[in-house]
């Protein structure tokens, strides 16, 4: 009945006329960013952050999120029309969505990643009301040494998720921890790291690293890009309904990711994108019915499982930013940036202290994914239009609206030059192949482990057997543990690879 009651607070506050505009907004520019190809969620909310300094929280908050999950449906617009990955996590939906596309089948197959989206987002949504408030009361539980631990079990699981190389994934999170300590130490009050330049001295800025490695990283990257490599696919979108036999294909391959992608949300770094690639990799060993159509020459269950498994990783990856305070993957962090922007300090006191805000995103997110299907199925025709934008147009625009959200923060042209700088950073990274996020993640974890190891050595009197021998933060380490353990055995390193590599 709690669950009704609570509901109930977060429809009232998500209906409001403010929070529907702004929800409607985030999720026409998450669908934009989606269907554009090299501006994905992360460099987006990036810029808009200092955006939100004038929004209610809870509108901005909802607003945010929904970029995140528009961007999901988006990305999937592209894959299947234009064969380019509008966001990363729509990379499987290429392999049988463009075939489709190809055959005269485009409207089926945005129709099943439209409707799968939709079910899977609102499945999702569902598990996140339900299980936010049992996890909120064990995360009351948590001390400091327990707070150390679970972070340490989520860079881990950040790593053994991160696609490609362990090596770099663990450099990377090593790189975002030690930008995490430059600044002004916290008890001695003793500037480290900044190299006597007075600007880092207070840390570098959250949204500067974002906006650079994320924002200008994929500017550059596109820019070296030879410009005709920009196919676009012109056929007109003909009979969006999908078949007797799509839609008999479709409902097990939506569940089955559904499921799939909804375990794997709540973990560290992988969410979205480990999801759809481990929800194709099911369908694939799934036995074929008579008469379908291999997979990677069209087959429907291709698109509608990673496409089911993406939002619904999507929208339970909230669950421990919202319950514990930890974010599991790069968005996420960022909607730590914009909850600490408003003065609210993410974790488990949101629900009791500001019922209003935690029970109105998640109910915002209902009213998303339902504006979603509205806006991608009957507007595609917009959508596909908006693809043969030169991308020389559209990157001044970008580059522009990041300075100025730089700026803005703190009326401060350092950061301008220091957002430029990671954007180069970036860029060597992609060229690298490092994945960036993994940084971000030790960036935003890095201070917050290093405030709760030092507390947790001060109340056991520099006693470090704190952390094994209290049962909750020993168990979290042991689970940190095994899953090193895990992911370093040749068999499963190997299975690992294999599982972002598709053919």
């Amino acid at each position: 009945m709690d669950l009704i009651a609570n509901l109930a607070t977060g429809f009232g506050v998500a209906f409001t006329p403010i929070n529907l505009l702004y929800c409607l907004i985030g999720c026409i520019l998450g669908t934009l960013i989606g269907v554009l190809p090299g501006i994905g969620p992360v460099a987006t909310i990036a810029m808009l952050l200092p955006a939100t300094y004038a929004l209610p929280p809870v509108s901005a908050l909802i607003m945010l999120a929904g970029i995140y999950y528009g961007a999901q449906y988006g990305g999937s617009t592209t894959a299947i029309l234009v064969n380019l990955p509008g966001e990363s996590s729509s990379v499987v939906t290429m392999i049988d969505g463009y075939q489709m596309a190809r055959k005269g089948r485009a409207g089926p197959a945005l129709a099943a990643a439209g409707l799968g989206s939709f079910f899977a987002g609102s499945v999702g949504t569902l598990i996140l009301a339900a299980f936010a408030a049992p996890l909120t009361e064990l995360a009351f539980k948590f001390g400091p040494a327990e707070y150390f631990s679970l972070m340490v079990l989520g860079l881990i699981g950040a790593v053994v998720l991160a696609s490609g190389s362990l090596i770099k994934a663990i450099a990377m999170i090593v790189l975002g921890l030690l930008l995490g300590l430059v600044g002004t130490d916290v008890n001695s009050g003793v500037a480290r790291f900044s190299f006597e330049i007075p600007e880092l001295t207070d840390g570098v800025g959250f949204v500067v690293i974002a906006m650079g490695v994320f924002g200008y990283g994929e500017i550059i990257s596109n820019l070296s890009q030879p410009e005709e490599d920009r196919q676009v696919y012109t056929a007109k979108v003909q009979g969006l309904f999908p078949t007797m036999t799509d839609i008999k294909l479709m409902i097990p391959a939506i569940l089955r990711g559904t499921a799939l992608g909804s375990i794997l949300g709540v973990l560290p770094g992988g969410g979205a994108l480990l999801a759809a690639f481990a929800a194709y990799t099911i369908e694939k060993k799934t036995a074929l019915k008579p008469g379908e159509v291999p997979f990677g020459q069209g087959n429907i269950r291709g698109v509608a499982s990673p496409e089911s498994a993406n939002n619904a990783g999507a929208q339970t990856s909230f669950i421990p930013l919202l319950t514990l305070g930890i974010p599991p993957n790069a968005v996420m962090a960022l909607m730590v940036g914009a909850m600490t922007i408003h003065n609210i300090q993410p974790g488990p006191q949101v629900m009791t202290s500001n019922p209003e805000l935690f029970w109105g995103l998640i109910a915002s997110m209902w009213i998303g994914n339902l504006m979603l299907v509205i806006l991608n199925l009957p507007l595609i025709g917009m959508w596909i239009k908006l693809l043969s934008v030169p991308y020389r147009l559209l990157f001044p625009a970008i580059v522009l609206f990041c300075a100025i959200g730089v700026y803005s923060t703190n009326n401060n042209t350092f950061d301008i030059w220091l957002v430029a700088l990671f954007g180069l950073i970036g860029y060597v990274f992609m060229k690298l192949g490092c994945e960036p996020a993994p940084l971000l993640l030790g960036f935003i974890l890095g201070p917050m482990m290093e405030e709760n190891l030092r507390r947790a050595l001060l109340l056991s009197r520099g006693d470090w057997s704190v952390f094994v021998t209290r049962p909750l933060s020993g168990s979290l380490l042991a689970a940190a543990l095994v899953l090193l353990i895990i992911v370093l055995l040749p068999s499963v390193k190997a299975k690992r690879q294999e599982a972002f590599v598709e053919e």
